[in-house]
């Protein structure tokens, strides 16, 4: 005599649904970062002493599958423009084409900021906690012949000697479509 319970979870919508189940359940499990974690750390990332000048980035786009899509550097001119602190990126792909965004950040108060670039739908928000800055914004990529409204979730840790690492998760409708990673640097390339 067989568990009705045992029968229901052999056949394939049963075995699907109890997958279901597990992954949502791996899924909350997970932690994610929180700005509460760094308060206090070191060395403190200041978003416009950090960038101010020059700055040089070395990154690389991860599908969701973990393949490197794509490659490239980034040369970062920071500078105020009034109340606005402008950060004038100039991209270069290996595949050999470039772009340029234009940020413009405000400060709003209580290491939070508010950021706008021709390509990003609304207003970033931006916050500060110790060596940690994350950034939240929706980015309108060129896709084919049209463009692709994609989520990002930017993390920028301060490591010592001025070295900052960025990972900034990319998503659609709430699903990880990919990640991007940077490495920034306040020394020219040779």
């Amino acid at each position: 005599m067989t568990d009705s319970r045992t029968t229901r979870l052999s056949t394939p919508i049963g075995i699907r649904l109890g997958l279901l189940f597990l992954i949502t359940l791996i899924l909350i499990g997970c932690s994610t970062m929180q700005l509460k974690d760094f308060e206090g750390t070191s060395p403190e990332l200041v978003i416009e002493e950090y960038f101010a000048g020059d700055t040089w980035a070395y990154g690389l786009f991860q599908n969701r599958s973990g393949q490197v899509v794509r490659q490239f550097k980034v040369h970062i001119n920071g500078y105020w423009d009034g109340d606005e602190f402008v950060l004038d990126e100039h991209f270069e792909y290996s595949d050999g084409e470039t772009d340029r965004r234009i940020w413009r950040l405000s400060p709003v108060g209580d290491r939070r900021y508010e950021g706008r670039a021709d390509d990003v739908v609304g207003v970033a928000i931006g916050e500060t906690r110790g060596q940690a800055f994350n950034f939240r914004y929706t980015l309108d990529l060129p896709w084919r012949d049209s463009s692709i409204k994609v989520n990002f979730d930017d993390w920028m840790l301060l490591q010592p000697d001025d070295k900052l690492i960025n990972r900034a998760t990319v998503s659609k409708f709430g699903l990880r479509v990919g990640e991007v990673i940077l490495f920034f640097t306040k020394e020219p390339p040779r």
